[in-house]
């Protein structure tokens, strides 16, 4: 019987250290693109992409930034399941998992030698996100978690419209151009800090949600 509360224990604190990369992988990514972004001679944020900062001299710094909070978010997504299997949310974590496999290829495929694969590898990271957010935002809605449920959705609507907005001044839009690259970073940082919010939720236990779902 000790050897199972034991196994038990072990597994509850690999949980939360695969819990706690999602709290570290959100402001490293933001910390790291922004000091490259200061350092890096002729780089504009204000118009350029996070992306653009893997090509030159400290490229990659970025491509390890890109790979590092992959990862980081893979591990995220797979203790978040493990948290979150008793009550019977498997499949909203995989979206996650989505996001951060999507952020290893971008750091793996760098825009300047595979700009196809770049651009494939990042759409999962910013559709994922949205998809994830609205995921957990019914999650939370069936359960009566209605701060979180509000949260999750206004974040959704909020990475999106900026994304639309950073596609349109990339596009060359006269009216968006000159912002695109702080648009870009708008979404990333509204999703990202969602990101580690639920990281630290999951933490904490504060979901309050039933053992298993559909059952109210």
């Amino acid at each position: 019987m000790w050897l199972r509360g034991v196994a038990r224990a072990r597994g509850m604190a690999n949980t939360k250290l695969l819990l706690l990369c999602g709290v570290i992988g959100s402001p490293l990514f933001v910390v790291v693109f922004s000091i490259l972004s200061v350092i890096r001679p002729g780089y504009d944020p204000w118009r350029q992409n996070v992306s653009s900062l893997e090509i030159g001299e400290l490229g990659w710094v970025q491509i390890a930034n890109f790979i590092v909070t992959g990862l980081l978010f893979c591990a995220f997504a797979i203790g978040l399941r493990r948290a979150l299997s008793p009550t019977g949310a498997r499949w909203q974590p995989l979206l996650l998992g989505l996001v951060g496999l999507g952020l290893i290829g971008a750091g793996v495929f760098a825009p300047d030698r595979h700009p196809l694969l770049h651009d494939i590898c990042s759409a999962p990271v910013f559709f994922g996100l949205i998809a994830a957010c609205l995921a957990f935002a019914w999650l939370f809605f069936e359960h009566s978690t209605g701060a979180w449920a509000t949260y999750s959705l206004l974040t959704a609507v909020g990475v999106l419209t900026a994304l639309v907005l950073s596609a349109l001044g990339f596009g060359q839009h006269p009216l968006f151009v000159d912002f695109a690259g702080l648009w870009q970073r708008v979404s990333i940082i509204t999703g990202w800090s969602w990101i580690m919010l639920l990281a630290i939720g999951a933490l904490r236990s504060r979901f309050e949600l039933p053992t298993q779902v559909g059952t109210r």
